[in-house]
């Protein structure tokens, strides 16, 4: 299926500079979206920059802590500025809280939760005035399918998925489609599990082997989705976390 246009839509993307999240952005940016990003540095956003630019995307970057409201706050407000308003938010954003110190907690609470729910709060007013308004959590199967080695990210995770439903339940009358999803284990370079490839090469094969479709997926299958998830292919869909992740939630 090939997926329609989207019209100049004007997306917001927390955590577009790398991996995931700029491969989303790219995927909007070739479907005719305009494009607002943040992350924390301001090295890999000017790299993001002049990646997009260079195939045609028109793109505001904005360095931003989303541990911090204000800065969050900041960026939509900027971002929207800059877009002329705010039709797609996109929360891509990850403490990657692997530990089980409260440190790691923290960032769980932090970013993989609260800089969505922040978010979202910032740019519902400018939301509410766009014809198509959606918004799109990145989640994981591991709010799903928890982990040992992870469980400060899982629960936040899996809050994140609760969230994702309350607040498409909050909407729904409004026409604000809220959807996650919730992606298996990504390879894309210098992420997770292309350095655990060469760290600790027995997970990573232990891992691959585990994932039905053979392998890992890429931040592309992600892309897909969200674009698909946030374009009027999926106007009727609200309230949903769907699993990419070649199988690997699915039970053994």
């Amino acid at each position: 299926m090939s997926l329609p246009d989207l019209g100049q839509a004007r997306v917001l993307v927390a955590g577009g500079s790398r991996g995931i999240g700029l491969a989303i952005a790219a995927a909007f940016a070739r479907h005719g979206a305009r494009l607002g990003l943040c992350a924390r540095g301001h090295e890999g956003l000017q790299r993001a920059r002049e990646t997009l630019q260079a195939n045609g995307a028109h793109i505001h970057v904005h360095a931003c802590d989303l541990a911090d409201a204000a800065q969050i706050e900041a960026w939509v407000e900027a971002a929207a500025t800059a877009l002329g308003g705010i039709d797609i938010v996109v929360n891509n954003a990850s403490g990657f809280g692997n530990g089980n110190d409260d440190a790691s907690w923290q960032a769980g609470f932090d970013v993989d939760l609260m800089a969505a729910v922040r978010t979202n709060r910032f740019a519902l007013p400018h939301l509410r005035r766009s014809a198509a308004p959606v918004i799109l959590n990145i989640s994981s199967i591991n709010g799903r399918v928890p982990t040992p080695r992870a469980a400060a990210y899982s629960t936040a995770k899996a809050a994140l998925d609760y969230y994702t439903v309350t607040l498409a339940t909050e909407l729904a009358r409004e026409r604000i489609r809220v959807n996650a999803i919730a992606p298996g284990s990504i390879e894309f370079p210098g992420g997770l599990w292309d350095q655990r490839r060469a760290s600790d090469p027995a997970l990573y094969e232990r891992i691959r082997e585990r994932i039905p479709f053979g392998g890992f997926g890429d931040a592309d299958d992600v892309a897909a989705a969200a674009v698909f998830l946030c374009s009027p292919a999926a106007r009727w869909i609200t309230g949903q976390v769907l699993a990419v992740d070649g199988g690997q939630s699915l039970p053994a």
